[in-house]
């Protein structure tokens, strides 16, 4: 019952999933390699962390208007495994407590992005209906 009752969201939350994911990761690519966020912890320029910030902030605005969305979320979903495996997994094997929870919902919800497409709020639908 409920699951028709939602049936014709489906389209429209993903687009919200997509913008709400793109907005969150986008915003710590802005805070590593613009600064905005002020943080204390800005990585240096060159770093793995900084090198991961930029494809945050490229990619992440490529998703949040909708734009080659699949090929960005493919890749941010590649820089979260990256993320988790090289800076959280070695931390402990528990995400909770090796702060990895972040990386891995990531990962998957770009994964699933890249699987799903960008959804009907986006510049691929607007490019595809030209």
């Amino acid at each position: 019952m409920m699951k028709q009752a939602l049936k014709p969201c489906e389209p429209v939350l993903l687009s919200i999933l997509r913008i709400v994911a793109a907005l969150v990761i986008f915003s710590y690519g802005t805070q590593k390699i613009l600064g905005f966020p002020a943080s204390d912890r800005v990585p240096p320029t060159g770093s793995l962390p900084w090198i991961a910030g930029g494809f945050e902030l490229v990619a992440g605005f490529m998703v949040l208007v909708g734009f080659r969305t699949r090929i960005a979320a493919f890749v941010l979903s590649g820089v979260m495994a990256f993320a988790y495996f090289l800076a959280h997994a070695p931390q402990g094997f528990y995400p909770a407590q090796n702060g990895g929870v972040p990386a891995i919902l990531f990962c998957f919800v770009f994964l699933y992005l890249a699987a799903a497409g960008a959804g009907p709020i986006s510049l691929d639908a607007a490019l595809r209906k030209t």
